[in-house]
């Protein structure tokens, strides 16, 4: 067996990065794709490989002499590579193809060893290689039967988002048999080249090809393999956050993102924090079936989402201001409190990072379950020259929580003392409760002057992709400064559209948290279960829990993430746990759940 390798491309989408090389000698981790790829070949014992050049191809020929690679190497050279198409490439090097067999790759694929074991141990004589249609994908895509025959080869322009279900996506490794090559590739090859010309794809061969009553190539349909074609710079970058080969480093990469996990679909992502059993399918496909309106009209102003969001809490439009997300009304709010702030550490770290560390008076639980009280706060602050006092009620990341009655008990301390009060009850649907938690009613805002209210309907409400938040108070030139400070159009139209729809959902909400604090009390059973963990009691969408005897909590997040792709908050860093070590996790599905389960317990042995 051999290997044709299609190198001729100018790689333009890369830019600067290809300005004076071909795509295949950008670097991933810096180790060039074309010297991973020559590598992961020479170990397969082939007969040769033929790299199709162009585009720079006497740097690349050079650039390859220097790599000590073992197979023999054949260049062909395609002298007109900037205005043909890779079937162009592919059709100079065709003569090679009715030799032998044949593995066909393009040069801009990055992929781990078990890629190329995939296609090599399919019996088959052959195949094309194919993974799950996902989001991040762009190119051909086919359609299979149940017995993994290609049914269709489609291109961009019969591409139906509505069947992506059935979708796979070509990975642009092939293996044809020297027969295939001979009786049905090549010839049809030469033909399709010849009628249409060169500046076509070689796919569009193989779609020819499909249609006939006995095309002779199947599809290797990849699972859990990593692979990544590299286009563009944000390919680039999500391959390097793949491929590294450093477990800290990959920690790091993916810490550094803050969101857009769905570029990782086999990722379960137990760090970010959200409702798992809302918004209901009722909901969203009402949302669908509305988005090309919502996508082409401008939102309304705050007056109008101030009246949506103030109608569904039953308070006064007055009183409540919403935000893109609570992290926009968190930073505004911060720039508004002057003087030193009164807040529990560890915590939520946007309230702190957004003062000077000299402004903060914090306190510090005295106890390893970073538990603390009502009357554990006034005590402290009560002779302490604050401003405001930070109160987040389930806390984060703790999740401890204080009862209702004494968080107004706090409040009317604080206004005794001329102080601001601040809650963020981003959390408080999800503790156990019999009355509702939430201090967002009118009566409560008009009996606590000095009491500000936060929440995060990304949390609560699952849907953080809309980037909701709302803060609350009877102080009404606070609302009206951070009505002034925040942008005309600071929330989008789909936003606004799930504001203006969710309390016909109220139901589901409710009967969601129902659900969620079942699945929570078994969840936190089976976490008791894992050796070398200690479980901290929650009343939040998250547990905190302690890694014991010599096991690190940052090793273990790197661990999960590298072999098991599951993501979680590493918590040894962060202010006020001095480096003890203890992570977050989310709770979710059961399903996703006992996947967290079951790594840990291979793990923590």
């Amino acid at each position: 067996m051999q290997a044709i390798i299609l190198a001729a491309g100018m790689g333009k989408r890369l830019k600067e990065l290809t300005n004076d090389n071909t795509k295949c000698m950008v670097k991933v981790n810096g180790v060039t794709m074309i010297e991973r790829m020559l590598f992961q070949l020479d170990q397969l014992n082939l007969s040769g490989i033929v790299i199709v050049v162009g585009y720079e191809g006497d740097k690349l020929i050079d650039y390859i002499s220097t790599l000590n690679v073992q197979t023999p190497i054949t260049y062909v050279n395609n002298e007109i590579y900037y205005k043909t198409n890779n079937i162009y490439s592919l059709y100079l090097a065709r003569n090679y193809m009715l030799k032998e067999d044949t593995l066909l790759l393009e040069s801009d694929l990055i992929f781990e060893d078990s890629v190329l074991k995939k296609i090599l141990d399919d019996p088959y004589p052959s195949v094309a290689l194919v993974a799950k249609y996902e989001s991040w994908m762009d190119g051909t895509v086919v359609t299979l039967d149940s017995e993994n025959n290609i049914k269709s080869f489609l291109d961009k322009k019969q591409f139906k988002f509505a069947d992506i279900k059935n979708y796979y996506k070509t990975v642009n490794i092939y293996k044809f048999s020297k027969q295939f090559s001979n009786t049905h590739y090549v010839p049809f090859l030469e033909a399709y080249s010849k009628a249409l010309g060169d500046n076509q794809y070689y796919e569009q061969v193989l779609k020819v090809i499909a249609l006939l009553d006995k095309p002779e190539i199947k599809a290797t349909i990849l699972g859990h393999e990593s692979w990544y074609e590299i286009d563009d710079v944000q390919d680039l970058d999500i391959a390097e956050s793949i491929f590294t080969k450093s477990t800290e480093d990959k920690l790091k990469r993916f810490q550094s993102r803050y969101g857009g996990y769905w570029r990782y679909p086999r990722l379960i992502d137990f760090c970010y924090l959200v409702n798992p059993f809302y918004p209901p399918t009722k909901l969203l496909d009402e949302i669908k079936a509305n988005f090309e309106r919502l996508i082409c009209d401008y939102p309304s102003g705050m007056n109008v989402n101030s009246l949506l969001a103030a109608k569904y809490f039953g308070i006064n439009k007055e009183q409540l201001c919403v935000g893109n997300g609570a992290a926009e009304l968190i930073k505004s709010l911060m720039n508004k409190i002057t003087g030193k702030l009164g807040m529990v550490l560890p915590t939520f770290e946007e309230y702190p990072n957004r003062k000077n560390p000299e402004d903060i008076v914090a306190y510090y639980p005295d106890n390893n379950d970073y538990a603390y009280t009502a009357d554990n706060l006034i005590d402290y602050f009560d002779d302490k020259d604050i401003s405001a006092l930070i109160l987040i009620n389930p806390d984060n990341p703790s999740g401890n929580y204080i009862e209702k009655e004494d968080v107004l008990r706090i409040s009317k301390w604080a206004e005794k003392k001329g102080i601001k009060f601040i809650v963020d009850e981003s959390f408080v649907d999800f503790a156990y409760t019999i009355e509702p938690a939430t201090l967002l009613e009118e009566e409560v805002l008009n009996n606590n002057p000095n009491l500000i209210v936060i929440k995060s309907i990304s949390k609560s409400f699952g849907v953080p992709g809309l980037r909701l938040g709302v803060i609350a108070t009877n102080d009404r030139n606070l609302i009206s400064y951070l009505k002034n400070d925040v942008a005309i159009w600071n929330i989008n139209s789909f936003g606004e559209f799930y504001m203006q729809i969710f309390e016909k959902y109220k139901s589901d909400y409710e009967n969601g948290l129902e659900k969620f604090k079942a699945v929570r009390r078994d969840y936190v059973n089976k976490l008791k279960e894992i050796k070398n963990l200690r479980v901290i009691p929650s009343q939040a969408n998250y547990i905190m829990c302690e890694v014991l005897s010599e096991y690190k909590a940052t090793i273990l997040t790197e661990e999960l993430l590298s072999e098991h792709n599951i993501f979680i908050k590493d918590l040894s860093k962060k202010k006020g746990f001095n480096n003890k070590q203890y992570i977050r996790i989310a709770v979710k599905t059961t399903e996703e759940n006992n996947s967290l389960v079951d790594a840990m317990k291979k793990i923590l042995i």
